[in-house]
């Protein structure tokens, strides 16, 4: 195993569209979510130990969830749980895990991921990450990977590649040519039949080097906010100098701060069976369903003139569904969910006004 070889994976998201499940003290990263007996973060963690040496794995999370992280995966050390005093998107938060890394190794190449996305072809999988860490060990790219699309999906970002500037060494790297948020559904349809158009996955692989020079060029202000650390990460003074830079630091993603800007950027065009799990929706596409085109967790749960419904409640709750099509209906700690899958874009808003009406405690 390639010791130089890092993982960064990021966990600090509350996941507020799988509201009720999801909550603040417990997000959807450390919640079984797919009922097999492990978590998402756990799943994460398992799948990139067979890349990386475990002490170079990394978790940057909320200090609310040290404790979680710690709980579900007792393998790593304290000062491999990177700890943000205050959530700026995931531009800060690489830049802080870069700084840490670089007083340990500055010849690392690491690969940064969510903690919460669902690969169901994990061989597959592994080998891109491997060829990928290979090909940015040798190149100065910024690489992403981008997942073949299989519908116009309107809840990812696209990247858009060049066919004609393709790496010598795998027919699979393009050089990139655009990325687009979430589309919508009319333009979603042209990427889709474009043919080159990828579902952005949010996973990136670079040299500690090569993103090091991106941050210095592309985000100066972030980059010289972290420097003033340096001599103080992986020591008891980083905390102190972390809760100052953060206190200061703009909310910005890596995507937008640099991605979108940088000339080295390439994708890696892949399929290994991902979802982003960001939505019930998402969820009810990857479960296995019943005859009624229903996907049901829950040992007591009957339905009747009921189909293509998302339900997930307690396995003690004996829930009768009578006359329901195309709904979402999720009961968690005393709060039930039901909700059309087509309006599932306003949980957010759900959650909002049940923090107003009844309080912090119940999202």
């Amino acid at each position: 195993m390639n010791t130089n070889y890092y993982c960064v994976i990021m966990a600090g998201g509350v996941g507020a569209r799988f509201w009720p499940m999801s909550r603040q003290k417990t997000p959807k990263q450390f919640i079984d979510i797919l009922g097999d007996g492990t978590t998402l973060i756990q799943k994460t963690f398992t799948r990139f130990k067979q890349i990386c040496p475990t002490e170079n794995i990394y978790i940057v999370t909320s200090e609310d969830y040290k404790d979680l992280v710690k709980e579900q995966i007792p393998e790593i050390s304290e000062n491999q749980i990177i700890l943000e005093p205050s959530r700026r998107n995931t531009a800060p938060c690489i830049a802080y895990a870069n700084y840490k890394i670089s007083e340990i190794n500055p010849d690392a190449v690491i690969v940064v991921a969510p903690s919460d996305h669902v690969i169901y072809r994990e061989d597959v999988f592994l080998n891109v990450i491997k060829i990928g860490l290979n090909a940015v060990e040798k190149n100065d790219w910024l690489l992403t990977i981008g997942i073949r699309p299989s519908h116009p999906n309107t809840g990812y970002g696209y990247i858009q590649y060049d066919e004609d500037k393709v790496y010598k060494d795998n027919s699979s790297i393009y050089t990139v040519k655009t990325f687009t948020e979430k589309p919508e559904l009319k333009m979603a349809q042209k990427f889709i039949e474009s043919g080159d158009f990828l579902w952005n996955a949010g996973i990136f692989m670079w040299s500690l080097r090569s993103i090091e020079k991106a941050f210095e060029k592309y985000l100066p202000d972030v980059n010289q906010l972290f420097k003033q650390g340096e001599g103080f990460y992986n020591t008891p003074g980083e905390k102190e100098i972390i809760n100052k830079i953060y206190e200061v630091c703009k909310n910005i993603s890596i995507d937008f701060g640099i991605m979108e800007k940088a000339q080295n950027v390439r994708v890696f065009a892949a399929d290994f069976g991902w979802s982003d799990l960001g939505t019930w929706g998402s969820l009810y596409a990857i479960r296995p369903k019943d005859e009624n085109q229903n996907a049901v967790v829950g040992k007591r749960v009957k339905t009747y003139n009921t189909t293509n419904c998302i339900v997930n409640m307690p396995k003690d709750k004996i829930v009768i569904l009578e006359g329901l099509d195309n709904y979402i209906v999720v009961e968690n700690d005393g709060i039930l969910l039901i909700c059309k899958k087509e309006n599932e874009q306003l949980i957010r808003q759900y959650v909002t006004d049940v923090q107003v009406d009844f309080g912090e405690k119940f999202i």
